[in-house]
């Protein structure tokens, strides 16, 4: 299915006339469960912060209860991402209209409009005119494993990956509109620090780190293993706030939860005051320390 992607304007900025920065997420709530304390941050200081969500995240346990006035779960989660991003202060959100396409192994895997089932080519150029429309300097996504091997999550990151350095080529995706090549690329990580600790913690809360999430689809154990390095962190202490405003819109997916409140959250909070980021390009060695995701761009 080629969708036909939808762009909300939550506050209008002109191209070109301060920083901006793209996200590329695969869900509604990616945005704020992950590095939306940078959102806020950059958002809320003047930078022109734009979303890309390319599912409507179908997949998602939902309260039933939950569903008054909504027709579907999509329809639901579209209206906590909207919330979300008012919070956040983003600018833009662009939503792809993919279908969610579950965890690995279940039946959503093979549903046609699933992301995951959709020709490359036609998500990168999606990606490419957004690019090529906003003129974002600083363009983030997923790491490679998409934080934990969500389907939806790799696939976003190939594709971003790919727009990323087809958008600066005029001969690629012609139709996308004039080239513009964005200078910085970041994959969102978290601290492995962290999340040992917080494995260690759970089961004394009652809680298995081998299922977590709110399907219980998340094997927390297998994720300490993986690594990527850390050029960029970025502190969050002083839009907290606005996060935990984000969070709590996605009331359907946990917004508010165990993390957010109780035992578990002070651990958060301890370590958790800074979002993290791996620089993808330009290439970074091992010693690269920013705490800006703009240093060096040039204007």
């Amino acid at each position: 299915m080629r969708s036909q992607p939808e762009t909300i304007i939550l506050r209008p900025t002109m191209v070109d006339t301060r920083p901006t920065l793209l996200a590329v997420f695969a869900h509604p709530d990616d945005e704020s469960f992950g590095p939306g304390g940078t959102l806020a941050r950059y958002a809320w200081s003047g930078t022109a912060v734009h979303l890309i969500c390319a599912t409507g995240g179908e997949e998602g346990t939902v309260d039933p209860a939950l569903l008054n006035g909504y027709q579907s779960v999509a329809e639901l989660r579209r209206a906590e991402l909207l919330r979300a991003a008012e919070a956040l202060g983003l600018s833009s959100v662009t939503l792809l209209g993919y279908r969610d396409s579950g965890m690995p192994g279940t039946a959503a895997n093979a549903h046609p409009d699933a992301l995951i089932n959709q020709p490359r080519e036609q998500v990168v150029e999606q990606i490419v005119q957004r690019i090529r429309q906003l003129h974002p300097q600083v363009v983030i996504t997923f790491d490679p494993i998409g934080g934990y091997r969500h389907p939806d999550h790799i696939a976003i990151h190939e594709a971003t990956v790919a727009a990323f350095h087809a958008a600066g080529d005029p001969s690629a995706y012609p139709s996308a509109g004039p080239a513009y090549a964005p200078q910085k690329l970041y994959y969102t990580t978290f601290s492995r620090r962290l999340l040992r600790l917080v494995v260690r913690l759970m089961p004394l809360f009652g809680r298995d780190p081998r299922a977590f999430g709110r399907n219980r689809d998340v094997d927390l154990t297998k994720l300490v293993e993986v690594d990527f390095p850390t050029h960029a962190r970025i502190d969050t202490t002083a839009v907290r706030e606005k996060v935990q405003m984000a969070a709590v819109a996605h009331l359907s997916q946990g917004g508010g939860g165990p993390f957010t409140r109780g035992p578990l959250s002070t651990i958060v909070r301890l370590l958790g005051s800074a979002d993290t980021f791996m620089r993808a390009y330009p290439p970074a060695t091992d010693d690269v320390r920013e705490d800006d995701l703009f240093a060096g761009v040039v204007w």
